[in-house]
């Protein structure tokens, strides 16, 4: 207000007084006055004077922006070597590494001589967009100019080569210097621990120790820091122990280390102690150490403590608005998260991605896929574009939910919208092809992860190997599984349990001893895998074997699942009184899984009593699975309790239980051809049946003889031949032989349990066609060849 009043009468100036005023106006986001004093200077013939024009770049851009500021520096004729290192600093202070270093390069080209800051300053650039071939330039001028004494451009260099994960090159410049300073030491300590050489690092602060420079607290965060990254979350616990007994009072930057490593380690008790010593030392007015505190207790399931934290939080940033909607939305909580949302934009603070990518992902987890796609619209909506995380966590939730077809849906999308999908993309589409059984989209997915090359990251590789298995390719479930490199327990998890779908349990059992043999300890998943293959080969005394290894070599509690396999093994083999015993004696109340297995085993073998004792507990349990009431009525049938079959059927009609529609699907080419016991019929289906005779015919021939007691209604054993021809898998088959080109494989899925006519019919099939079939029977598949079915007949 002064300097305008006294230009206005005609003060003249000089350029200190010019260069504060316009500092002033950059503070006070005064364009106009700004451009004023610009134009002044043109008038007077101060342009050319090198400090107010490095006033003015700075200026420009603050007010106007790094664009203008850019344009104004090429604009000026005489650049001297000030105003260089004012716009590369102005660039790296926007963070447009890139350009600063252009701006450098062009520096040199104009044999302008950089200062230590302007180099120090590119070096910063190189490490930030891991441009080492740029970095070992600047470091070849620094040797030619003689340079190498500057301990600033040192350790700039040993910062740059670090973050280009070159840590002998950082080494070597550490070496080469003869005098460190604590910044020097904290450089070469920092690049150690934050590539997770923790050795080295504590090498080298033994050394530095012995030497004249003594650590400080930027020492201390360092080692906090790289172990907190690299998951070494113990050693940071350790670590401040240390910090504290060398007299070094931790600070933000401690804090938020360490809050992470509790975070990751779940130690809300830790937490919480923490918190108190943040109280005690007045650190709670840190942004950055409220956003950890709110972190640290979203994810230890502490809401309450997350949100007293917020609302105390004198500045919040967009990462602690972030932290608490994500919270509220992943624990389903979408009210209290929108109204949070609305609070966030009524303080003037915009959501960003993450804020929408957090709300997507919450709607998408609990199975609410209106409301995620709905929450995309809005964020369009709000000027921002969906990245691949928001289309992910919403392929990923449908995935989860077993909601597959509109997770590919979803992802069609997402590609017509121009996002590239990531590693986390295709894990997520590989589960829904696996759980449709898509094998030609599955293939689709597995050439485009190669083009891409995700195919070598482990978690792809893991749900190829998933998705092969569930989709009816099991040889090239195999053939990526040998070629994963580092395999985790989840990809050996995964391949046992494709043996075990497979019914290959022997192979399960050796594929597990190779697992060991590799130094993987099993898990929960493991054993119910591995007895789930005992259970569809029949393989009862490796059952009990695996069973109780599970409890004395490898500690694991069983669970519900555990139990379910071996009531399935004993009663599948005949052991009904074991199950029975085994049910009685179960540490955990049995559910509707344990009496399905034991029902399903009583229906095999024809033992009405326990049948009936398994049904009234899942009469109660699932009163509306139509399952259970089938199952019941077929053994009726079989019994000749006519009657009994009545009162099912009434009682299905008062509890408003309808059967399920049973189906059967092939895919020919890319479509899928659908084959219904209701509704509409096949197009093709006079052709089919016509083709189907032919086929029984000749299987006659080899000595097939239908299996009439398969049908278990009061007909006659015409009526019921007839009926069996009628089965949808079998329709399928038929359908697959017509059309599938000579030597490829027939690929069936199946939503219930295959009957043991159509099990006998579809080896003959494949007898006399001289093919292979592919039969999924809900969650096993059956693979027929010459005759013969990798069952062995046990199912």
């Amino acid at each position: 207000m002064f300097f305008c009043e006294f230009l206005n009468g005609g003060v003249v100036f000089d350029r200190r007084v010019i260069s504060l005023v316009l500092k002033l106006c950059g503070s006070l986001k005064d364009l106009w006055l700004g451009l004023q004093i610009h134009a002044y200077l043109i008038k007077r013939g101060f342009d050319w004077d090198v400090y107010l024009n490095c006033a003015l770049i700075s200026f420009y851009g603050t007010c106007w922006g790094l664009e203008s500021a850019n344009k104004l520096f090429d604009e000026m004729p005489n650049k001297e070597d000030v105003l260089w290192d004012e716009v590369i600093k102005l660039n790296l202070k926007n963070e447009r590494w890139v350009k600063a270093l252009e701006v450098f390069r062009n520096m040199q080209l104009s044999f302008a001589k950089p200062s230590s800051t302007a180099i120090v300053n590119a070096l910063q650039a190189c490490g930030k967009v891991r441009a080492l071939d740029e970095g070992k330039q600047i470091h070849g001028y620094v040797l030619r100019w003689k340079l190498e004494s500057n301990v600033s451009i040192c350790n700039s260099l040993i910062s740059m080569y670090s973050k280009n994960g070159r840590l002998e090159l950082a080494k070597a410049v550490f070496d080469s210097m003869n005098h460190h300073n604590l910044s020097s030491w904290n450089s070469i300590i920092s690049s150690y621990a934050a590539l997770g050489g923790f050795n080295d690092a504590g090498i080298l602060y033994n050394e530095m120790e012995s030497s004249d420079v003594k650590p400080d607290i930027v020492t201390w965060n360092c080692l906090l820091l790289g172990h907190s990254l690299h998951g070494s979350y113990d050693a940071v616990l350790g670590i401040l122990k240390r910090m504290q007994d060398s007299g070094f009072k931790p600070n933000s930057s401690s804090i938020c280390s360490v809050l992470q490593t509790v975070t990751e380690l779940c130690c809300l008790k830790h937490g919480k102690e923490i918190h108190g010593f943040v109280i005690r030392n007045g650190l709670d007015y840190d942004v950055y150490v409220g956003t950890s505190l709110v972190d640290m207790y979203v994810k230890n399931n502490c809401l309450s403590f997350a949100k007293l934290v917020f609302h105390n939080m004198k500045n919040k940033n967009n990462f602690a608005w972030n932290s608490l909607i994500s919270g509220y939305s992943f624990k389903g909580l979408f009210e209290d998260a929108e109204r949070l949302l609305n609070s966030m934009v009524q303080e003037g603070i915009k959501p960003d991605l993450v804020t929408w990518n957090g709300l997507v992902s919450g709607y998408a987890m609990k199975g609410r896929h209106k409301e995620a796609l709905a929450a995309i619209h809005r964020m369009k909506s709000s000027g921002l574009t969906p990245n691949v995380v928001s289309w992910t966590a919403l392929i990923s939730g449908c995935s989860q939910n077993e909601n597959y077809a509109d997770s590919l849906k979803h992802f069609v999308r997402m590609q017509e919208e121009g996002i590239r999908a990531n590693f986390a993309t295709i894990s997520s589409l590989l589960k829904a092809c696996a759980g449709l059984s898509l094998l030609r989209k599955g293939e689709e997915i597995h050439c485009l992860s190669i083009r891409k090359g995700f195919v070598e990251d482990v978690f792809v590789a893991t749900a190829l190997v998933d998705m092969y298995s569930k989709a009816g390719n099991f040889r090239s479930a195999c053939e990526v599984f040998r070629k994963i490199k580092n395999k985790t327990l989840a990809s050996w998890n995964c391949m046992i349990l494709g043996f075990a779908i497979y019914g290959s349990a022997k192979e399960a059992i050796s594929l597990f001893n190779e697992m060991r043999g590799a130094g993987l300890q099993p898990d929960a998943i493991t054993f119910t895998a591995l007895l789930s293959g005992c259970k569809n080969s029949g393989l009862v005394d490796e059952g009990w074997k695996l069973y109780d290894s599970m409890c004395t070599d490898y500690n694991i509690a069983p669970t519900i699942e555990h139990f379910s396999c071996m009531v399935d093994i004993l009663g599948r083999a005949g052991y009904l009184d074991e199950a029975w015993d085994f049910i009685q004696t179960m540490p955990l109340k049995p559910d509707a899984t344990i009496w399905g297995a034991f029902l399903a085993s009583c229906i095999i073998h024809k033992n009405l009593e326990f049948a009936e004792t398994a049904a009234k507990h899942l009469f109660e349990l699932e009163p509306h699975n139509p399952a259970n009431y089938v199952l019941m009525m077929n053994l009726y049938s079989m019994s000749n309790r006519g009657a009994d079959v009545e009162r099912l059927k009434d009682l299905m009609r008062k509890a408003g239980v309808r059967h399920s529609p049973v189906w059967s699907w092939t895919q020919i080419d890319q479509k899928i051809h659908m084959f219904c016991a209701e509704g509409k019929p096949h197009p093709d289906l006079g052709e089919i049946y016509f083709e189907l005779y032919h086929l029984v015919s000749k299987m006659k021939k080899l000595g097939y003889e239908p299996d009439i007691s398969c049908v278990h209604q009061n007909i006659d054993a015409v009526e019921k031949k007839k009926m069996l021809l009628s089965h949808t898998e079998k329709l399928a088959i038929t359908y697959g032989l017509m059309k599938m080109k000579n030597g490829e494989p027939i690929r069936v899925v199946n939503n219930t349990r295959v009957c043991s006519d159509c099990h006998t019919a579809a080896k003959y099939m494949s007898l006399v066609q001289k093919c292979e079939i592919f039969l999924k029977d809900g969650t096993r598949f059956h693979h027929f060849r010459e005759g013969k079915c990798t069952c062995n007949d046990c199912w």
